[in-house]
């Protein structure tokens, strides 16, 4: 009888378990970085002026339908959108690659080999006799690295994590390219605005210069106050196809921000004056932290980053893995399946680094570099996301301010219009004052409609600052993750 292998002694086990635990004592000690979140104000300084409701859907806050739909067509079709939900599908397959190590490794053999061994190997002198020889061979083999200090998990958690702040990156994509689209549009409507204005203006001017010409005729004026006016028509007229482009070139940037061709967009615009001002709630500082997807992102990369300098800490330590062999070997076909057939091997190895040529511990170094610099990528980017909040509340107070005070100063330039044509046609005022009122109620207006524009725009960025209406669940899934 066959003598059956020696199992190796229950003391030796103890012995190398024991001297793995003595290496891991051995790994020196890194303490992890602190105070991450800077000190937050109880409440943002210029709030005090800014009404209170909802912000979810804020494209709707203007009360533009066509917007509205624009907004959700960019959604749905917008192309760099498209291409961050694509990196969130390559950061699914790294967490998946990342996740197997935890499980053991199986993988299926088949092979059939013929050798053909000449006689001469066996005899010195003739006859010589060739021998062919067959193998047939059907099996599993598998493999198991022991996770024991938590290696490959901290991996596994890094790649999640990484995973979460491509999620966030598609979602500051998405907030980014809306608040791209509402820009443009809002744009769009006040190059439609300024040259309705320049339109009425041209017209108010040529009425004005045939009220000078009647004059000349009767001699009352000059050919001087006829060429003045028909500069004032004159530019007028020349102020339009630069409004007329204005109009196409945004036209076709919302096209490209939802997915379409311009010759396929429908689109109508309007006027800056039919859009309703929207009402926000700033909420406190700390609110920053749950809405904004880009400093959600940092905190997941920050997450993710910590995992693999912990795990860079703990390659120091020995890896065990086991690996064990199973087949059927035959030299006949027929016989492949028979229990006598079966072969099989399980092995045990254990591998600890001694010397790498300082290999881990720069990884080590350099993992723990890369978390000092998301460290303070995070805590900047909490910083400029409460500056961008102030300095959008800040806008919105004083471009209202300054749109009041300059709709006054169009009211008082039309007044003054209006007495100034109605005294040229009683012929008691020169035709210079006159010139002079024009031109300071054409620049009132054109002036008025783009502080409209930077009152609406400082909204959008009030809402962009805000995160929009999105709201924050994972992160604190990918805290508790790695929050070892």
């Amino acid at each position: 009888m066959t003598p059956k292998p020696a199992r190796p002694a229950l003391t030796s086990r103890l012995a190398a378990l024991s001297a793995v635990l003595c290496l891991g004592a051995c790994t020196p000690d890194f303490a992890p970085l602190e105070g991450d979140v800077p000190d937050l104000p109880p409440a943002f300084a210029a709030a005090r002026d800014v009404e209170a409701t909802g912000i979810a859907g804020w494209p709707q806050s203007f009360g533009s339908i066509e917007l509205t739909r624009l907004a959700q067509s960019a959604a749905d079709n917008n192309l760099d959108i498209a291409i961050a939900a694509a990196r969130i599908r390559q950061a699914e397959g790294l967490a998946q690659v990342a996740g197997a190590d935890l499980l053991p490794e199986i993988n299926g053999t088949q092979g059939a080999s013929r050798s053909l061994s000449p006689g001469t190997l066996r005899a010195a002198t003739a006859p010589f006799t060739r021998t062919a020889t067959n193998n047939f061979s059907l099996g599993l083999s598998a493999s198991y690295m022991f996770d024991l200090f938590g290696r490959n998990r901290l991996i596994s958690e890094s790649a999640q994590a990484d995973l979460i702040a491509a999620r966030f990156d598609r979602e500051t994509v998405a907030l980014a390219s809306t608040a791209s689209l509402t820009n443009l549009y809002l744009q769009l409507l006040t190059a439609q605005d300024r040259r309705r204005f320049a339109l009425d203006n041209t017209r108010n001017a040529e009425q004005v210069l045939q009220a000078i010409q009647a004059r000349a005729s009767v001699g009352t004026a000059n050919d001087l106050d006829v060429a003045q006016q028909e500069g004032v028509v004159a530019a007028q007229r020349a102020s339009i196809p630069a409004l007329d482009q204005a109009i196409a070139q945004n036209r076709n940037l919302i096209g490209v921000l939802t997915g379409s061709v311009p010759e396929s967009l429908s689109l109508q615009g309007g006027s800056l004056r039919s859009l309703r001002v929207p009402v926000v709630k700033p909420g406190l500082p700390a609110d920053l932290l749950l809405r904004r997807p880009d400093i959600a992102a940092t905190e997941a990369r920050l997450v993710a980053e910590r995992a693999n300098r912990e795990a860079a800490r703990r390659a120091f330590l020995p890896s065990i893995t086991l690996t064990a062999s199973g087949a059927y070997q035959s030299g006949a076909l027929k016989n492949l399946l028979r229990p006598d057939a079966l072969a099989g091997a399980l092995a045990q190895g254990l591998t600890q680094p001694i010397f790498d040529g300082g290999a881990l511990s720069g990884k080590l170094r350099q993992a723990e570099g890369r978390e000092a610099e998301l460290l303070q990528t995070y805590r900047k980017a909490i910083l400029t996301g409460l500056s961008d909040v102030e300095n959008a509340l800040i806008g919105i107070e004083q471009t209202t301010r300054h749109e009041n005070l300059q709709a006054k100063v169009v009211e008082t330039a039309r007044r003054a219009q209006s007495i100034t044509a109605e005294r040229l046609r009683e012929g008691t005022i020169d035709v210079v004052t006159l010139l002079n009122t024009q031109l300071t109620l054409f620049q009132a207006q054109d002036q008025l409609t783009q502080i409209r524009l930077q009152k609406f725009q400082a909204y959008v960025s009030l809402f962009q600052a805000l995160g929009g209406g999105w709201t924050r669940i994972a992160p604190q899934m990918a805290s508790g993750a790695a929050g070892e």
